[in-house]
């Protein structure tokens, strides 16, 4: 499933529409360059699913735990951008034992993450390279695994 997003406020609103389809258990890995809108769809996700704390990159940190307030799944949000090796050096996060129930994204994941879960939500974002000031994504959603089967039908 395409889509085309314009606005950062477009991308945090994706993020909210992606969250009402979201269940504890889910994985999320994101793709895209620095700068891409990563974190902007993290925000509206967290804004979609009601949890706790301002959704900011987790860089430094590598993850952040924003506990729901309502009740629903917490929001696992991993930034595996300086992480080298795969799911080994995921290992000590303990993200398997947070999965299931919680909703699980990951910034940086692919080829580190995969083996979390048969099925996960590939998120990638192009941007306009070079010299440009241009706000425009092109955001692919790619649904692995039985999970994901309605996908285009679920977000409307």
């Amino acid at each position: 499933m395409a889509l085309t997003v314009t606005s950062p406020e477009e991308m945090q609103e994706l993020g909210r529409r992606l969250a009402r389809v979201l269940a504890p258990g889910d994985l999320v890995m994101l793709t895209g360059e620095l700068g891409a809108g990563k974190t902007t769809l993290t925000r509206g996700l967290g804004e979609g699913l009601g949890v706790r704390g301002a959704v900011t990159s987790p860089t430094f940190v590598i993850a952040r735990v924003h506990p729901s307030l309502s009740g629903g799944p917490a929001l696992v949000h991993v930034d595996a951008y300086r992480l080298g090796g795969g799911l080994d050096e995921m290992e000590d996060l303990d993200l398997d034992v947070s999965l299931p129930e919680s909703v699980v994204v990951v910034e940086w994941g692919d080829g580190k993450v995969e083996e979390l879960s048969d099925d996960r939500l590939r998120v990638l974002i192009d941007r306009a390279t070079g010299d440009t000031d241009d706000e425009r994504r092109e955001v692919t959603l790619v649904g692995i695994g039985a999970r994901w089967a309605g996908l285009r039908e679920a977000l409307g």
